[in-house]
């Protein structure tokens, strides 16, 4: 049986987060995406994203559109340019459709910004107090690694339906949810030798704490390999996997990422439910296309991970994949990327106890990602 001991010691024994700077959770998470009426739709149907709110030229924003999309405790935000100079442009231009801001709530957005700031961060929007008929927000932003950036949104003040400047967005065609609760974690791709360096980042300017690391042993296969460490906020409810390439005999998926997002960014939402069959089940039936698993992986899954609630013929018809730690297991399944380029995807995952990210897996998943590289002809 598979487990991970290292991460569950670390998180029970060495977890000493700073939280000079606490965190509520994620606020939302915005997409740059080069037509986002039609994004949203996509999201609707194939991820069961419900509408939420709009902004654009009818609510008197002149230089972009933003659609607002919910599930559960999920906030998307999928905005795009209205001019030709809006510099969102270039940020397509680069990446491709892609994770701009990764938003935190907290308590107080010009206090979070100081305390990073002040400790090395590079400020990407001042405290700024926006203010509509329902009350005020305060935003702060920071940079991170590429061109992503963190957004403190400070919103006990704030009444409304989601920011001031925003409507509400009403539609007559709304799919059925498909059972995503929230943002189980966020994975960061960046450059050659520089995972080390966001490490410290989190560490140092948001008093994250490192929960486990992978090295190229636990994440390589015949032909590929990464390294990855995962830092966490104290009281664990935001958690930022950080990936860097590591030697292989050919490209790795770091490397395939990079060089289509032409440099670092965020390459997955980890979605969490209750129910990944279902969940699944529901997404396929929507076109959703997810990474695909040898039947043979199932032969030995019991001797693997021991007895599970599950049955395996639903998992093996879907391609679950199972891992389990000192504190449980957890099923997770990995979609193929949702964008032409082969850059950002997402990763359904249930969790039955386990805290760890599926290090049993790996090899699993890796082979078959190298599979979509092979087709793509990037391997």
């Amino acid at each position: 049986m598979i487990t991970d001991t290292t991460s569950l010691k670390l998180e029970k024994e060495n977890l000493e987060a700073e939280d000079f700077l606490p965190l509520l959770g994620t606020d939302y998470v915005e997409f740059y995406v080069g037509n986002a009426k039609q994004a949203a739709h996509y999201y609707k149907t194939a991820f069961g994203f419900q509408s939420y709110a709009y902004a654009g030229l009818e609510t008197g924003m002149k230089d972009r559109t933003s659609y607002v999309l919910t599930q559960d405790k999920i906030k998307l935000v999928l905005t795009s340019p209205l001019t030709a100079d809006s510099p969102i442009n270039e940020h397509l231009r680069k990446h491709g459709d892609g994770v701009k801001v990764v938003a935190l709530w907290v308590d107080d957005a010009t206090k979070s910004w100081e305390e990073t700031t002040n400790r090395g961060a590079v400020s990407y929007m001042e405290p700024k107090r926006e203010e509509d008929a329902n009350g005020y927000v305060v935003r702060s932003g920071i940079h991170t690694y590429g061109d992503t950036v963190h957004i403190f949104v400070e919103r006990s003040g704030y009444n409304g339906l989601f920011l001031p400047g925003f409507k509400e967005w009403k539609s007559d065609y709304n799919p059925e949810p498909v059972g995503l609760k929230f943002i189980d974690h966020m994975v960061g791709n960046v450059g050659w030798g520089e995972m080390n360096k966001w490490v410290e980042f989190y560490a140092k300017v948001m008093g994250f704490a490192q929960l486990i690391s992978f090295d190229d042993k636990d994440i390589s296969t015949d032909y590929t390999a990464l390294m990855s460490k995962v830092m966490s906020n104290g009281n664990g409810r935001i958690k930022f996997p950080i990936n860097e390439p590591a030697a292989g005999k050919k490209k790795s998926q770091i490397e395939e990422y990079i060089d289509f997002y032409e440099g670092a960014g965020v390459q997955h939402l980890a979605v969490a439910t209750d129910d990944i069959v279902k969940t699944v089940t529901a997404m396929k039936d929507r076109g959703v296309e997810f990474l695909y698993v040898p039947n043979t992986y199932y032969d030995d899954l019991l001797d693997r991970v021991g007895e599970i609630d599950e049955d395996i013929e639903p998992l093996k018809e879907r391609g679950i994949l199972v891992d389990r730690d000192e504190e449980g297991y957890l099923l997770q399944l990995f979609t193929k990327p949702q964008m032409d380029r082969p850059t950002v995807f997402f990763e359904i995952i249930q969790r039955k106890g386990a805290k760890s990210f599926g290090k049993g897996n790996f090899k699993a998943l890796f082979e078959s990602i190298e599979r979509e590289q092979e087709l793509r002809g990037t391997l």
